[in-house]
């Protein structure tokens, strides 16, 4: 019933034709354990040869190298972390972030949460969380090795993230989802329906909690590799309806949200939102949430 035809097909309806691809990898310069051109001309002198990402303000392809990139004295320093392009994106959404307390809600294995550390220049607070206990013992590794200093972890699940008593300026959701073909060779082989459903019931679980913990003035940043849009423009176009959401407008790389899906019109403002389709990076899919106003 499902498979690669299946999907292509979906993709085609929603205006974007397939192709193979394989995201070229990337890395990202932690700017707080040093400066960028040294970064840099320490990592061109040992070979490798970078590319700046044109979209990402610290991001460059790894064009060639003739070794690991995951094996350098500057990796193991904190010079820099692995990080794919398109992953880079939704930390950069949030207004403003040093001081503020900030909830990244499925951290592991940690990539995101150090940007954000990144961002905040080590300031304020980042709450961390993630549901598999296995998974914090990369998280803190890399934090370690970041040398971050305002990031407490926690084993929870984000669908309970008000146990913590808290309320949080920023909300960084890069929830589980059901991926893409980009990056998983057996992907169309193994994906269903039921499954990208059921990701999108937990997603949306994930939404209304940090709708609870959310300061009047505060952000959410949702995003997910998959391309199914219940992961993504259905799940959001649900929260607008029942959270008492809106979707502000977002500058990144990426299409225009989908506003018609299934022959169903969803809210114009879904075009806030942006879609990433596999090309030099995986699918993603991003937007940012704040709460609706009265007026």
């Amino acid at each position: 019933m499902f498979g690669k035809k299946f999907f292509v097909n979906r993709y085609e309806e929603f205006g974007w034709r397939f192709e193979e691809t394989k995201p070229r990898q990337a890395i990202r310069i932690n700017m707080i354990n040093g400066k960028e051109a040294d970064t840099v001309k320490r990592l061109q002198s040992l070979g490798i040869k970078l590319e700046k990402v044109p979209f990402l303000k610290s991001g460059y392809w790894v064009n060639k190298a003739r070794f690991s990139i995951g094996a350098t004295t500057e990796y193991l320093l904190g010079l820099y972390s692995i990080q794919e392009a398109a992953a880079q994106i939704p930390a950069t959404l949030f207004t403003k972030l040093k001081n503020k307390t900030v909830l990244d809600a499925c951290a592991a294995p940690g990539g995101k949460t150090i940007q954000l550390a990144d961002l905040m220049r080590n300031t304020g607070a980042i709450i961390a969380l993630d549901i598999k206990r296995q998974r914090l013992a990369a998280l803190m590794n890399h934090l370690e090795r970041c040398h971050v200093s305002n990031v407490i972890v926690y084993h929870l699940d984000a669908r309970l993230a008000s146990q913590l008593n808290m309320k949080f300026d920023g909300i960084l959701l890069d929830v589980p989802c059901s991926g893409n073909f980009a990056t998983d060779k057996v992907w169309f082989k193994r994906r269903t329906l039921e499954d990208i459903e059921k990701n999108a019931g937990i997603q949306r679980e994930m939404l209304a909690e940090a709708t609870k913990i959310l300061k009047d003035d505060g952000e959410i940043v949702y995003s997910t590799c998959s391309l199914e849009p219940e992961e993504d423009e259905l799940n959001i176009d649900w929260a607008t309806e029942t959270l008492n959401l809106e979707i502000e407008k977002i500058d990144c790389r990426g299409e225009k949200g989908l506003v018609r899906v299934f022959e169903r019109k969803l809210d114009n403002a879904i075009e806030n939102c942006r879609r990433i389709w596999p090309s030099e990076t995986q699918g993603f899919f991003v937007c940012k949430l704040k709460k609706r106003v009265n007026r």
